[in-house]
């Protein structure tokens, strides 16, 4: 009987998580395009910010997600994704608003978008009815394949774009001497943020090509 429970109470959290942040998603997107018909790419960010810092903040649930068990994701691609976005919504797009006109953050935000509208929805009707139809199963393993590089491609161009600001305004950096006796140099957190995307998005490519061919071949034999 708890077991049960505790299952009921699961899957009803997990639904009420993925629906949530479908809309979320689907309201990011709405924005974005009526956005880019009626002003063009310089005015998209102002007309979703609010949305958009929800929608991506809220993800951080999915890493405790994994923690505590309620997924099977592997920590190990789910923190790396997710950080990597948190950085972008926050440490660049939020914190210098000089970036926040260029057309990258519509490229950024629509990909981001789709590809997130679908997995919602795919995992809204998982744990909502117990399946997702076939076509929308197919939709989430193989959209990321234009996806993904678009997204990693806007990540990467912003986070250089900002750099230039980083270094004028000096902003987080924190410099010596202070009595802390510490140093922090926000140009060099930059730096190393973009470096890890040299390993890591091939490493999250390859993953997600592995994922697709083994949950659609399984599709398959069924």
């Amino acid at each position: 009987m708890a077991g049960s429970l505790s299952l009921l109470l699961r899957r009803l959290y997990l639904s009420l998580y993925n629906w949530t942040l479908f809309i979320g998603w689907s309201q990011v997107l709405y924005l974005a395009v009526k956005t880019l018909r009626e002003s063009g790419p310089g005015q998209v960010y102002n007309a979703l910010d609010r949305p958009l810092q929800f929608a991506q903040s809220a993800a951080f649930l999915e890493i405790l997600h994994g923690l505590v068990g309620l997924v099977r994701s592997p920590i190990t691609a789910t923190l790396p994704q997710i950080s990597s976005r948190l950085f972008l919504v926050w440490g660049i797009l939020w914190s210098f608003p000089e970036t926040q006109s260029h057309v990258l953050v519509s490229s950024l935000v629509i990909s981001w978008s789709i590809t997130e509208i679908i997995r919602y929805s795919f995992y809204g009707m998982k744990e909502t009815l117990g399946f997702a139809p076939s076509w929308l199963q197919w939709l989430r393993y193989s959209t990321f394949m234009l996806l993904y590089p678009i997204g990693i491609t806007s990540e990467v161009g912003l986070i250089y774009l900002a750099m230039p600001h980083i270094k004028n305004s000096e902003k987080y950096c924190i410099r010596m001497p202070n009595k802390w006796n510490f140093s922090f140099d926000y140009v060099c957190a930059a730096i190393v943020a973009l470096g890890f995307y040299v390993p890591g998005s091939p490493h999250m490519y390859r993953y997600m090509l592995t994922q697709r061919k083994k949950v659609l071949s399984k599709s398959k034999a069924e």
